[in-house]
């Protein structure tokens, strides 16, 4: 009996370790997939965030919306990509 027992806490506990992993899993690839749709924003904010004369796009009219327009595209498009795969 106490074997019985011993073997069903065992597997419980296996049990247990495995779902939370799973878990685990899910949360970073969650965060996985957040991170890699904000990086390459991030890194497009950096740039035109410091004080250069000669980026080109600073000194035409529509040069800020096509900025935000490339980073709302940036942003769209990763969106789909990883719709496509069904990791979101």
């Amino acid at each position: 009996m106490c074997d019985q027992l011993l073997s069903r806490l065992e597997s419980s506990i296996n049990l247990f370790f495995s779902v939370q992993g799973h878990r685990m899993n899910l949360v970073m690839k969650t965060l996985t997939i957040v991170s890699s749709i904000f990086i390459p924003l991030t890194f497009i904010a950096g740039v035109y965030g410091m004080n250069f004369v000669n980026i080109p796009e600073l000194n035409l009219q529509w040069g800020y919306f096509a900025v935000w327009g490339i980073m709302v595209f940036i942003f769209i498009l990763m969106l789909f990509y990883f719709k496509k795969k069904k990791w979101f």
